[in-house]
């Protein structure tokens, strides 16, 4: 009788690696780190959580390895994706801070390694329960922390930037650093936990707790930024409502129509831009971005072409960073624009790379959002609205959290809809598209 040959690691250690329950904590643990690093910083500072990442990374490798042959790798990366992080990594050639763009690629690449895990191994239901789960938990949370600072302790919590403003109402910033990243996190949150109630796959009193803990924290957060967001998630939550509702012949139609409505909208918003930040009540909070894209608009064209260096958020000691703080006055942590942020950085070349990368991940998500029955669809097109919106007022998108969900939808629509699907499978294998 033949003897089974001999591994360096034993079948049940893979098995371990490869099964249900190991992929789903590893995905929970990594987006409940994603969306935490503030905290994770405040806590133990840049090495715990370098360490923690270095872990979680460590068993996704593993994790893969042990499921190497089962994953469907058929039209995996989009080009866009490896095109826009290929172009960050390049910057390392003319970076006037290499030192500082090399770690800041590594820490993309990170983020972007989880990100093609989870959608990977996860499927699109079960995306979304992991997002839920995960921000279900950081907002009770910061909820609680939220409380037990501003009326058990009345004291602030400065490790954890939280004011203990809960007592007057507000604003409130939770585990995330700052009010309006609080309220983006609630807001992505609320989404999902609709989804996941029209899904059906939490309980209706969970599915009813979660609902009101996302909407009270985006109150609670006063952030001048998630009205305008708001509105536009919900346009976008009825347009998508209604075109499921189309005959699937005069779907591209009313698609046509509802892009041409989207550009004659965002034409006027721009025309009548000082009425909107007026209705939002918002002028003081623009004044200071005004201020700062004015500052980066004028570095700009020293570097137009491939731009200054890619750094993701800024660091406080280097230029041009440091003349941006000097000249306004006041700390940035970024450029409060993605797309302002990715010109500085990258030029006008990492710009269009990563607009061809935005704009191909929603469009693909919205057509299958459209076109496929599930309500689970729905979940990427809206999260990527909020995340878009939001990176004209801020730059979440690009570090962290932000860029983990952009790669988490952009891999999973690049799987529903790539062109490379269309190949022969072994030739689609071959590359990433």
């Amino acid at each position: 009788m033949a003897t089974p040959p001999r591994t360096l690691v034993p079948p049940a250690v893979t098995e371990f690696l490869g099964s249900a329950r190991f992929t789903s904590t590893l995905a929970l643990l990594a987006v409940i780190t994603g969306f935490s690093t503030h905290a994770i910083r405040g806590m133990i500072g840049w090495p715990g959580l370098i360490g923690a990442l270095g872990v979680l990374v460590a068993l996704a490798a593993l994790s893969f390895a042990a499921q190497w042959r089962l994953i469907e790798w058929h039209g995996l990366l989009p080009i866009s994706a490896l095109l826009f992080v290929g172009w960050c990594a390049l910057s390392l050639l003319w970076s006037q801070y290499q030192w500082a763009t090399f770690g800041a690629v590594i820490y993309q690449l990170i983020f972007a390694f989880l990100a093609v895990y989870i959608a990977l191994v996860r499927d699109a239901i079960q995306i979304v329960r992991v997002v839920g789960d995960a921000l279900r938990f950081l907002l009770t949370l910061s909820l609680s922390l939220e409380v037990l600072s501003g009326l058990l302790l009345d004291a602030p919590m400065k490790f954890l930037g939280i004011q203990g403003n809960i007592a007057l109402g507000g604003p409130i910033q939770g585990l995330f650093g700052s009010r309006n990243q609080l309220s983006i996190v609630a807001l992505i949150a609320f989404v999902t936990f609709l989804v996941e109630l029209r899904t059906r796959s939490v309980r209706p009193p969970v599915a009813a707790f979660s609902i009101t803990l996302a909407g009270l924290c985006i109150l609670l957060a006063h952030s001048p930024v998630i009205a305008a967001v708001s509105v536009v998630v919900g346009l976008a939550t009825l347009a998508l409502y209604l075109m499921r509702k189309v005959r699937p012949h005069q779907r591209p139609y009313f698609q046509w129509g509802l892009a041409i409505l989207t550009v004659a909208a965002l034409v006027a918003a721009y025309i009548y831009r000082t009425r909107v930040i007026d209705l939002l009540n918002a002028r003081a909070d623009f004044q200071v971005r005004y201020q700062l894209w004015i500052q980066i608009w004028q570095l700009i064209p020293v570097q137009q072409t491939v731009g200054w260096g890619w750094v993701g958020s800024w660091p406080t000691d280097l230029y041009p960073f440091t003349a941006i703080q000097a000249a306004t006055g006041v700390y940035h942590a970024d450029g409060l624009n993605a797309y302002l942020d990715v010109y500085l950085q990258v030029g006008i070349i990492g710009l269009l790379l990563f607009v061809a990368l935005i704009a191909l991940a929603f469009g693909r998500s919205w057509l299958l959002a459209s076109n496929r029955r599930s309500v689970v669809y729905a979940w990427a097109p809206l999260v990527l609205v909020a995340l878009l919106v939001t990176s004209v007022f801020e730059s979440s998108i690009l570090v962290e959290s932000g860029w983990m969900l952009l790669v988490i939808c952009t891999v999973k629509a690049s799987q529903g809809m790539s062109w490379r699907l269309r190949l022969p499978h072994h030739e689609a294998s071959r590359g990433a598209g």
